[in-house]
């Protein structure tokens, strides 16, 4: 079975569970946390995807991240992946509980790169747009710095992308020139 279904059953399990027991936000910051630490730190995504540690000190790694204010249930959820072995796709969960718990609160998600820091018109304009296209009320809004769009934004909801970048015009028009629409061919 591949890395992304294993993970996927995983996350919806935990949120279920996050659920039941009344931890959703409490759950939903120490996965957060996770995909912090193995976003920030190469050195930990290696340690919890290396063959050659053992699991236990795996565990022993991600508790100590997790700290003392992690949930017991995020607790026993760690304890459960290292006993299965499953601490290398512990960023896929993460994620895979973060989009389930969007999913869960309605909330969708959205990228927007720009080539300068948005003001909070701008960014409620890209929230409207959001909200737009796909009927939801609330937007996460994640906003990247791209100095080689020149200018404009690429907007990316899901699978739909919304290129105004200079970068992209001046492609179009580059490879509109390379054909000559009046030249006959033989």
């Amino acid at each position: 079975m591949s890395a992304y279904r294993v993970a996927s059953r995983y996350a919806k399990a935990l949120l279920e569970l996050a659920v039941e027991n009344d931890e959703l936000e409490h759950v939903h910051g120490d996965m957060l946390s996770m995909l912090q630490y193995t976003e920030q730190n190469p050195d930990f995504l290696n340690a919890i995807q290396s063959p050659v540690i053992s699991s236990e000190q795996k565990l022993k790694v991600i508790k100590a991240l997790a700290g003392k204010q992690a949930s017991p249930l995020s607790l026993k959820f760690f304890d459960l992946i290292s006993k299965k072995g499953r601490e290398s796709i512990l960023p896929e969960m993460a994620n895979g509980f973060h989009r389930l718990y969007n999913d869960h609160h309605g909330i969708q998600k959205a990228d927007i790169v720009a080539t300068i820091q948005l003001d909070d018109a701008l960014r409620q304009s890209f929230k409207d747009i959001v909200m737009e296209v796909s009927g939801k009320d609330k937007v996460e809004l994640i906003e990247k710095i791209d100095p080689k769009l020149i200018g404009g934004f690429i907007l990316r909801i899901e699978d739909r992308q919304l290129d105004e970048s200079i970068k992209s015009k001046l492609q179009q028009l580059r490879l509109g020139f390379t054909q000559n629409l009046y030249e006959k061919k033989y």
